[in-house]
């Protein structure tokens, strides 16, 4: 069970993508007007792909309805794939060197929300820190995580633990974002994601959007932990927590 758990999306994917050879078929052989099978191994694909992307025949019902259900197969096919794919951090690139478990965390000096001077050096030895990193203030993900760092700032706190969510917005975006939501620790804005790429953070979807990563660190500066997942946002403050409660 803890497997299909861990694998469901692949399993999703493979399963949905059984019929994609029979579905193809169909569509081939309405778009080059034939029944033959001879169709499914020629190398033609140029009408194939105006036959996707343009209503070459309108006026063929057949080929309308066989055109949508394709267009709407193929799109549930991308989605599982990129679930999939971010489960399993295939979609990952680093833009620097990679922190990792027992690594130190470097040095970095940021702006608040609150427009202060926040330097790692003073905490370091007399906290423990959640440093989250997220892709942009206000976006439905980012605001359930952040919401849920708030909602569980208490046992964050009876852990000895100081949470840090980092972006690349500004000063006055992350200030606006905290006050709309209540937002109970530091925010710091990391313009041109200077500290982002000195943690090494990797981005998702072949660069397009910046990485959900969530790193415990104990006193002593080393990374005990490290969650990245785009995707189940509120999966990192359980996953930090249950770290912090077993130190």
């Amino acid at each position: 069970m803890n497997w299909i758990l861990s694998n469901i999306w692949l399993i999703l994917f493979v399963l949905w993508g059984l019929p994609l050879t029979n579905y193809r078929s169909k569509f081939r052989k309405i778009v080059y007007q034939t029944d033959s099978w001879l169709i499914n191994i020629k190398p033609l694909f140029l009408q194939e792909l105006k036959g996707l992307f343009k209503n070459i025949y309108p006026e063929n019902l057949k080929y309308r309805k066989m055109r949508r259900f394709y267009i709407f197969y193929l799109i549930v096919y991308f989605v599982l794939f990129v679930f999939y794919a971010d489960s399993k951090n295939l979609f990952n690139f680093n833009t620097m060197g990679k922190l990792e478990i027992g690594s130190t965390i470097p040095s970095f000096s940021l702006n608040d929300q609150n427009g202060e001077i926040f330097n790692s050096d003073s905490v370091i030895g007399q906290k423990n820190l959640v440093i989250y990193f997220y892709p942009k203030d206000d976006s439905p993900g980012c605001t359930k995580e952040a919401c849920s760092f708030r909602d569980q700032f208490a046992v964050f706190s009876d852990a000895d633990a100081m949470i840090i969510g980092i972006s690349s917005q500004s000063v006055e975006s992350h200030k606006a974002f905290a006050e709309k939501h209540r937002l109970n620790y530091t925010l710091l804005s990391d313009p041109g994601n200077k500290v982002r790429k000195l943690f090494g953070v990797p981005t998702n979807l072949f660069g397009l959007i910046p990485g959900r990563v969530t790193y415990v660190i104990n006193k002593e500066g080393k990374v005990v932990f490290m969650f990245n997942s785009q995707i189940d946002a509120e999966k990192h403050v359980d996953e930090a927590l249950r770290v912090l409660q077993s130190l």
